[in-house]
């Protein structure tokens, strides 16, 4: 093994990461576009094969988790920080991991009427994760730290909003004359 190749294993795989952040990233938007289609679809036998696809997004959302984590024990020097790598990859893994937890939770309840607080929630999870993907891109660069900042206070601001509309759709099923199981 020459020189060149023995300093080339300790040199980091920048576009390794930041491909495979931003894979993560377009996927959580597939995911979060899948969700609000099924959240808007009508025909309860359709929604619930969107809902039941998103397993799979999750399933790709994983591999591409667990290749960080490859490529994290591979590679002597980072782009940035491990930790912040690995703080990163389980952050995005757990949006995927949500949004699965959301849509098994509708199908295991057996939820057919879909309200407005629901479809409100879908397209602040769209908003949360567009703003995601553009902190994301930024990354690899990261010569454009306004864009990541301001991506950054989006996705707060969406945080905030889905706590705000949490709290509403909990006052509106306590203050409705709704039967305890339909309740549950």
């Amino acid at each position: 093994m020459g020189l060149n190749n023995f300093i080339k294993a300790f040199l980091p795989k920048d576009k390794v990461f930041y491909s495979l952040f931003e894979q993560v990233v377009d996927n959580l938007q597939k995911m979060g576009d899948t969700f609000r289609t099924a959240i808007e679809e009508p025909d309860y036998t359709k929604r619930l094969a969107l809902l039941k696809s998103l397993e799979d997004g999750e399933h790709i959302n994983d591999e591409f988790t667990h290749q960080i984590f490859i490529e994290l024990g591979q590679n002597f020097i980072t782009p940035f920080d491990r930790e912040d790598i690995h703080q990163l990859a389980m952050g995005l893994d757990d949006v995927a991991d949500y949004i699965l937890a959301s849509s098994k939770k509708i199908i295991l309840y057996n939820v057919e009427e879909i309200d407005d607080f629901m479809k409100q929630m879908v397209v602040l999870i769209q908003n949360g994760i567009n703003a995601l993907k553009i902190a994301v891109k930024e990354l690899r660069d990261m010569k454009r730290l306004r864009e990541i900042t301001q991506a950054c206070v989006a996705i707060n601001s969406v945080e905030n909003q889905a706590d705000d509309l949490l709290d509403k759709g909990i006052s509106r099923l306590f203050s409705e004359n709704i039967p305890a199981i339909e309740l549950i």
